[in-house]
């Protein structure tokens, strides 16, 4: 199977170099993070990791040209970015960020026809040809029983969306998005994610987003920018970042550890207890699962006295094997643990 690549996939749209970031006063100057070296492509979906107050927020203010850069060259579609003027800004990158300022009792398409503020001008009449760009945005987001709904009434993910459409409408090649998952539920999130990482395959654009999200970014984005303040960012693809330990050393702390047979971030037990653990498929894994939240290290590679055997997972069957060839089977995991919570287990 041949992997195609959609034209320009890979083009350059913005490149960093030796930047420094922070914010400056009438009297002083507050670096946040610097010696920042990477890119951004068209076509592909990033995300941006950090600690908390690492400068994820300030980095994207200053890319977008809200806040001045401190030091080095930040340069968007090959020109410098102190080149643009602000509207030349406002057709080439959309931004949301998470103080978005909106007036709470306008409806969602007079909120999605702001995004055309950068062509009309903030009092300038909407067209023919501004209202069917505003109409497609709305479309793409699936969110046309919300047209006439106040900003006021939506649900977080529901105001998500409509802003997400707001930037749509103003047609940029880039988007800059700001924690877009804050405050939404695990469906609203996974839905978010999913539908920008396909807004950037099937339109070209860059997106380029900050998150907390860390398990859903490294399932979702085509691309990972790690931010701490010693290197400043460390770029690659997910699984390139993981195999090279990159993941480990920036989010590993005290009882978290990044798991390279599955991909995500985990829970370090601290096992009082070894026990062999047998089966397959699903019903095993969740065994397992159970055993090592309770303290009890699993795997059928163990040796021991007490044995548990995931035999049947259409009649969730589970069989406790005792010495002397004596056996229990129960029908749920929380049987399991209960039956063996008072079997003498060898320590660790």
């Amino acid at each position: 199977m041949i992997i195609e690549k959609k034209e320009n996939s890979k083009r350059e749209t913005i490149r960093i170099n030796s930047l420094s970031i922070g914010y400056k006063t009438k009297n002083y100057s507050t670096i946040v993070a610097t010696g920042i070296n990477t890119k951004l492509f068209c076509g592909e979906l990033t995300c941006l990791l950090g600690a908390n107050g690492v400068g994820k927020s300030t980095l994207l203010k200053t890319l977008s040209a809200f806040l001045p850069k401190m030091e080095g060259s930040i340069e968007i579609l090959g020109r410098k970015i102190e080149s643009y003027s602000e509207r030349e800004i406002s057709t080439t990158i959309g931004v949301i960020l998470t103080d978005r300022s909106i007036v709470r009792n306008m409806s969602v398409n007079e909120l999605v026809s702001m995004g055309r503020y950068p062509y009309t001008g903030f009092w300038g009449r909407l067209n023919y040809h501004d209202n069917e760009k505003v109409s497609r945005a709305i479309e793409e987001v699936h969110i046309e029983n919300l047209r006439s709904r106040k900003i006021d009434s939506l649900s977080d993910g529901e105001l998500q969306k409509a802003m997400i459409a707001k930037v749509l409408a103003q047609e940029t090649p880039i988007v800059f998005l700001d924690e877009p998952t804050a405050f939404l539920d695990y469906p609203s999130k996974v839905e978010i994610m999913q539908f920008l990482r396909n807004l950037s395959r099937e339109s070209s654009k860059t997106i380029f987003i900050s998150t907390h999200d860390l398990e859903l970014a490294l399932q979702i984005a085509d691309r990972i920018w790690l931010m701490d303040r010693n290197n400043g960012i460390t770029a690659g693809i997910p699984e390139d970042l993981a195999l090279n330990g990159f993941l480990n050393n920036l989010f590993a702390k005290k009882g978290i550890f990044f798991d390279l047979n599955t991909g995500l971030f985990k829970v370090s037990d601290n096992y009082h207890a070894k026990i062999k653990c047998t089966g397959h498929g699903q019903q095993y894994a969740m065994v397992r699962k159970a055993l090592q939240r309770n303290g009890i290290e699993a795997s059928s590679s163990i040796e021991s006295e007490v044995s548990v055997e995931a035999v049947d997972s259409t009649k969730h069957e589970i069989i406790i094997r005792f010495p002397f060839g004596k056996s229990v089977t129960v029908k749920s995991i929380e049987n399991m643990l209960d039956a063996i919570s008072n079997i003498p287990i060898p320590d660790c």
